[in-house]
């Protein structure tokens, strides 16, 4: 057996191969509540055990939805190509969150890699099962016990400013180096629109440049409904594998409260990005657990989620270049039925 240093993962980048560790291995890294570093391993993670994957991005940064602080470091965590939690052994969630693995629980891909043996302690696969609601849950109504309702605690606080977060995503390999200057000019340019002087002709310049170069017209949408107003609903029945159209900024805008809700459900600025685009369905969505509290939220109007449609942090303060890729959910009004493109 060849032993490797515990700072190996240092030079983890994006497309890197690794091995995630044995389940017996990791079981030995975890604390009582399933934890390292405040961060549980999801026994939804055990199917990945032994496996070879690779580094979808490295995920030294992500964004707060509890706390709402913006930015938050993570120490020594990756997100791998494919793995995303299928709510099996969470109450059939389906949110689709891609996983975040700790360093321990990885190693170099290598066969007779060797790497340092766990402290004593960790837990029963049994006690694994059981750290998915919380010490005080109802079996009638559980808190649910996820990487995602920890986030917060096992993250610290990322200003905004702190450069040290931009180098990383260039030289981890999840972005570019022309991709962030490309990121950090477009958000130093919304910050200077943003302070209202002379709005309309900056807005109107941005959209002229974009629109010579093929990009995006500015990112903002107005709702036009009132708040505590309803909004509209529609009815597609769509199903999976169907091919849709995402309808235009303004003709969501007309759906949308002035928050940005329609029926609960808010529009995310990120989700501009794909107004007129065509992407097939992956699946219809109908129970979440909430990041805040922890409880199973069923949805009763329709909720869509599109292949490849996710959050890529462009274009919101504080969470410029995050590489969480959280999905993004859809209203069948956003919508409409569309040929494969």
């Amino acid at each position: 057996m060849t032993a490797y240093s515990p700072d190996w993962h240092r030079t983890l980048r994006a497309g890197s191969a690794v091995r995630v560790r044995g389940r017996d291995e990791i079981l030995a890294t975890l604390d009582e509540n399933g934890c390292l570093d405040d961060l549980p391993f999801q026994p939804e993670m055990l199917a990945h055990c032994g496996q070879r994957m690779t580094v979808a991005a490295v995920a030294h940064k992500t964004c707060d939805n509890i706390e709402k602080t913006g930015g938050r470091w993570m120490q020594d965590a990756f997100h791998l190509e494919g793995a995303r939690c299928d709510g099996s052994l969470h109450g059939g969630c389906q949110a689709d969150c891609v996983f975040f693995w700790k360093a321990e629980w990885l190693a170099p891909d290598t066969p007779d890699a060797s790497g340092p043996v766990p402290p004593p302690g960790g837990i029963s696969e049994h006690q694994l099962m059981d750290s998915v609601v919380g010490k005080d849950s109802s079996p009638d109504d559980p808190t649910w016990v996820c990487q995602t309702t920890k986030l917060y605690d096992a993250t610290e606080l990322l200003p905004w400013w702190d450069i040290r977060q931009y180098v990383k995503d260039v030289t981890s390999g999840n972005h570019s180096a022309w991709e962030m200057v490309k990121l950090l000019t477009a958000a130093t340019y919304r910050n200077i629109v943003e302070l209202g002087i002379g709005y309309r002709f900056l807005v109107a310049l941005y959209n002229r440049f974009q629109k010579l170069t093929g990009g995006k017209p500015y990112p903002e949408i107005a709702g036009q409904i009132e708040p505590g107003s309803r909004t509209p609903t529609e009815t597609l029945n769509l199903e999976v594998g169907e091919w849709v159209q995402v309808r235009s900024a303004d003709e969501i805008a007309s759906t949308i409260t002035k928050q940005g809700f329609n029926r609960g459900m808010r529009y995310d600025i990120e989700m501009l990005q794909y107004s007129g685009g065509k992407y097939r369905v992956q699946k219809r969505v109908s129970k979440l657990i909430d990041e805040v509290s922890g409880k199973m939220v069923m949805i009763k109007n329709p909720c869509i989620q599109l292949e490849d449609v996710y959050c890529r942090a462009r274009c919101t303060p504080k969470r410029l270049g995050c590489p969480r890729a959280s999905n993004t959910y859809w209203r069948e009004i956003w919508l409409r039925r569309s040929e494969e493109p």
